[in-house]
């Protein structure tokens, strides 16, 4: 049986059931609902072809090319779907919902599939849901302070002890800043950021506070959504101050065992903003293996960066806290005790 279900309905009590993306996989390397799995109905090259019939011809000759190239599929569709399947169902959706999820839809249902669901409206209407989403206020704590401060392994720890947490370093599979690709995992498309943001929104329970990290715009190749971003920079700020000489420690620790070719790049791609003179000073360092040196010249960038990007911020949005080491399990510790301070003299 044929269910017609809308985003909002697969969203909240259907994810858990298999969804299939009959668009090009063009189209799903841009942007797909998290966990997908693409089953084109048309390859990328196909699409095009139909696509081309439709505005040059007509809307019936495009049909007739469509199903010239589809009809040698649709027993491979059926293996596919098989083994997606599970005994929920399966959902199919493709751009609005349209021809190409309907006949692919109908076609399991013609061959015994049970409890098919169509996502009424397609992926748009998940696009829609993602970016209204992100309009919306919420209780949200930034975490900042310069770098190598292990902000992120806070924010992992704070995950651990069951504070509710957005990692975007994480789902945006960069570090931030220039030396933050050394794992070379390729990144998402920013759209597929913004799906992937929002896939980990939707478990939070909204009405409570939630951890974020302080960020620029772009994390990588990657932007944050706007709306984010912006509420992200109205939102109140606890700046963990570590001691330069700790954090270049932790940056050693974390750094030192990348290659001097990833780094010497990284370096090279900031000479502009850190000067010739520091920047080749910082490159001899390496090639010495004198890891704290170069640390040293870059961190005097970073945190100027940083400090002038704190000074845009409301002073009375920003709180200061100061701690004596990047020790992430006791840090994430006396951050909680803050927020239960200010809880409990307000």
């Amino acid at each position: 049986m044929l269910q017609i279900i809308s985003i909002s309905d697969y969203c909240n009590t259907l994810f858990h059931i298999p969804v299939i993306d009959v668009r090009s996989p063009a189209e799903f390397q841009q942007g797909h609902i998290p966990n997908a799995i693409n089953i084109p109905l048309f390859s990328t090259e196909e699409r095009a072809i139909v696509g081309t019939a439709y505005k040059q011809q007509s809307k019936e000759k495009a049909i007739e090319i469509g199903y010239q190239l589809v009809e040698p599929k649709l027993d491979s569709f059926l293996d596919e779907c098989t083994q997606q399947k599970t005994s929920d169902g399966i959902v199919i959706h493709c751009w609005r919902g349209g021809m190409r999820s309907q006949s692919f839809a109908e076609h399991l249902v013609k061959n015994g599939f049970k409890n098919v669901y169509l996502i009424q409206g397609g992926y748009k209407t998940f696009r829609t849901l993602v970016l209204q989403t992100f309009t919306e206020s919420y209780t949200l704590t930034v975490l900042g302070g310069y770098t190598g401060s292990g902000k992120t392994e806070i924010l992992q720890q704070l995950d651990k002890m069951g504070e509710q947490v957005i990692d975007l370093e994480k789902l945006a599979n960069h570090k931030g800043s220039a030396f933050g690709g050394f794992d070379h995992i390729p990144q998402p498309t920013s759209e597929q950021f913004e799906n992937n943001i929002f896939w980990k929104w939707k478990e939070l329970d909204l009405t409570k506070n939630i951890w974020i990290e302080d960020e620029s715009r772009n994390i990588g190749n990657t932007l944050l959504p706007a709306d984010l971003y912006q509420n992200i920079r109205d939102q109140k700020t606890i700046f963990i101050d570590i001691p330069r000489e700790e954090r270049a420690k932790f940056l050693v620790e974390g750094y030192s065992h990348y290659s001097h070719e990833d780094l010497a790049d990284a370096i090279s791609r900031i000479t502009k903003k850190i000067g010739g003179l520091n920047s080749q000073q910082a490159l001899d360092a390496l090639q010495n293996k004198n890891y704290h040196q170069v640390v040293e010249l870059v961190l005097h960038y970073y945190d100027k960066r940083y400090l002038i990007g704190l000074q845009k911020r409301k002073v009375e949005n920003v709180t200061k806290l100061e701690l004596k080491s990047t020790n992430h399990q006791q840090n994430a510790l006396q951050l909680i005790e803050l927020i239960k301070d200010n809880e409990r003299r307000n």
